[in-house]
């Protein structure tokens, strides 16, 4: 894995010291490549690519970046690996002789060479984010992977564009000055996380995944387009013949993506949760491998989060060397100030802190770890899956007034009230999973039964509701669905199960899995590669009848069936728990001096971006358990962090 950074002149400009800029955004990205720098900057002047290796595949020098074609005619700078560089190199009916090395990235950069930009990114099967020069035509090229697994930053500064890896890169160009994007700022507060293309900066963009953008003229920034589409993936998908053997199939296709990302010239192991995703790539991985696959986890004792004891039940069935790391409030509280800097605009999924807790350990004993991320997406894995289905079944049979008059209702008792009900339930009627943050999901009902459309429906489901699109001043309403998503939820043919699917795949996976994932990894220079992100498993996902998907109200039924052969039913049939930590008690507790100093009403409203009085309610409210504000008030903190070091 490595950071790409480069600086493009736009309009024959000479006013910017193009070695420098690209020396110094390179710099801001060495966590990402630790292993050399490298710059270069073209023969005529026009632009300079910057580069940090992570060295994964070839550790010799002939894998170094930027890299030059064989003919001179290209040059790239490419953060990524390509699963099947192998059979790219046969394609390419050229012997490796004729090659310098035997990195992904010559691979890459010599199919571009034979067959061009486009036709190359059709038949590459990887994660990236990459930049490629043509010095004969003097064109741009900047791409990303299908799903997007790697990030691309990009902005217009005067006359130079501006492009890397991560936000912090583009920060540190002389001159550039970027401003609060307020828009962006209302989408952060409804998701978490920005959706793509927007980030936090009016003037920068990040390129959506499966996009590229093509600079053919050096005074005009065209507009992105895709090369490839979920959508039309799952529209198009074909699966096996009538009366296929669908679980051998399932196996094929599961098997193969798991192989491709077990290729590295370093040590290699798994991120292991104990829950379905992770557990069928280890078992996968370990059916593969003579030795013992290396499998890490973090746990919390005595809390709700802990799945310590699923994972290392599922690591001695499967045999694996399995390192556990028991983490206490105060470890994982020390994460949290390194927060800002690690994701470079604000983003607040609270599981960024374990994220960052395992990827820290693994990368002490590998350099490369597959994790279980998309297999929900892909496989039916989320309740809310379901929940699409039945609620708007019932939003569509009860008249409006009786759904108002519902919720109404539901909300007349406080957060706090329901989660007093919830604890005097007896266990074997509401399970403990249930119990805890009631109030947040009985009141997240209530509004969810007043949806009146699809979008509406999914929006309040994933976003935390509550007053918090009302928090930034002078923002304005900010779509119902993230912009990778927008109409997904509407496109015909598919159930409202699958358009949920859909849809997260195009936004909750990129903006907030993935990025949650690429930033906590890269932080600690750790190569993350995700199996269930591939091309050919994802169509083969899309062509399975629904049963296989989900099936007797349990999603991933068909992976629950591949790992049946080598799990008991009790580790993998049990309830789903998030990968998270109990911000909202720590928030009352330990991290509330720290709190207390970030949510200051004279600082906010000094700053000018919220609304100083709402976040005093949430604060407050929170405080004093009246309501649970956790989702709100992180992603307050998380901005109001971001804020104090941002230097604006």
């Amino acid at each position: 894995m490595c950071g790409i950074s480069g600086v493009l002149r736009l309009g024959g400009s000479a006013g910017i010291d193009l070695d420098r800029s690209v020396e110094m955004m390179a710099q801001q990205l060495c966590h990402r490549g630790p292993d050399r720098l490298s710059t270069w900057v073209s023969a005529d002047g026009q632009i300079a690519f910057g580069h940090t290796r992570l060295a994964v595949v070839d550790l010799s020098p002939a894998g170094d970046q930027p890299m030059t074609s064989s003919d001179g005619r290209w040059t790239i700078t490419y953060n990524g690996e390509i699963y099947n560089s192998g059979s790219l190199l046969a394609d390419l009916d050229r012997p490796r002789s004729q090659f310098r090395g035997h990195s992904d990235t010559e691979v890459l950069l010599e199919c571009v060479a034979a067959w061009g930009v486009r036709k190359t990114l059709e038949r590459t099967v990887g994660m990236f984010a990459f930049a490629i020069w043509d010095n004969e035509r003097s064109q741009l090229w900047l791409a990303r992977d299908r799903f997007g697994e790697k990030p691309l930053y990009y902005a217009r500064h005067g006359q130079v564009l501006i492009f890397g890896s991560e936000l912090g890169a583009l920060r540190v160009v002389p001159g550039f000055s970027p401003t609060v994007d307020r828009v962006a700022l209302g989408e952060y507060f409804r998701w978490t996380n920005i959706p793509a293309p927007r980030t936090i900066f009016e003037e920068v963009s990040k390129l959506e995944p499966g996009h590229l953008v093509h600079v053919t003229d050096s005074g005009i920034l065209p507009e992105p387009e895709p090369y490839w589409s979920l959508v039309d993936e799952a529209q198009l998908a074909e699966g096996p013949s009538t009366g296929s053997d669908w679980l051998s199939e399932f196996d094929s296709a599961f098997q193969q993506a798991v192989a491709g990302r077990m290729v590295a010239d370093v040590p290699l192991g798994a991120f292991l949760s104990g829950g379905v995703d992770s557990s069928a790539i280890v078992a996968m991985m370990q059916r593969m491998s003579t030795d013992s696959v290396r499998t890490f986890t973090v746990s919390f004792p005595g809390t709700a989060f802990d799945e310590g004891g699923y994972a290392s039940a599922v690591a001695q069935h499967l045999g694996t060397d399995h390192t556990e790391l028991k983490v206490s409030p105060d470890d994982a509280m020390a994460v949290i100030p390194l927060l800002p800097a690690m994701y470079g605009e604000p983003f607040a999924d609270s599981s960024q802190v374990p994220t960052y807790l395992v990827s820290r350990m693994a990368s002490e004993h590998v350099t490369v770890a597959l994790s279980g991320d998309g297999g929900d997406e892909l496989f039916g894995g989320y309740e809310r899956y379901r929940r699409l289905h039945q609620l708007g079944r019932v939003r569509d049979a009860l008249p409006r007034f009786v759904r108002r008059g519902l919720a109404k209702g539901m909300q007349a008792v406080s957060v706090s009230g329901w989660d007093r009900i919830a604890q005097g339930v007896a266990g074997p009627i509401l399970p403990r999973a249930l119990r805890r943050r009631t109030g947040h999901r009985v009141h997240k009902l209530a509004r969810i039964i007043q949806a009146e459309s699809s979008d509406d429906l999914y929006s309040v489901m994933m976003s935390p509701g509550d007053g918090s699109d009302r928090l930034v001043i002078g923002g304005q309403d900010t779509p119902s669905v993230g912009a990778g998503g927008a109409g997904v939820l509407a496109v015909g043919g598919f159930t409202p199960a699958e358009a949920g699917m859909l849809a997260d795949s195009q936004t909750y996976l990129p903006d907030d899995l993935l990025t949650k994932v690429d930033r906590a990894s890269m932080a600690v220079s750790l190569e993350v590669r995700t199996p269930f992100l591939d091309p050919d498993l994802y169509r083969f996902a899309w062509s399975l009848p629904a049963a296989y998907r989900i099936r007797d109200g349990q999603g991933k039924w068909i992976v629950r069936q591949f790992l049946r052969t080598v799990l008991p039913d009790y580790l993998i049939d049990r309830p789903k728990v998030g990968f998270g930590i109990p911000i909202g008690e720590w928030l009352r507790g330990p991290l509330k001096p720290w709190a207390d100093d970030l949510l200051d009403p004279g600082i906010i409203a000094g700053q000018g971006y919220l609304d100083s009085d709402l976040v005093s309610r949430f604060w407050r409210s929170h405080g004093d358990c009246t309501d649970d504000f956790t989702y709100q008030l992180w992603a307050i903190l998380m901005f109001q962090a971001w804020l104090s070091e941002a230097d604006l």
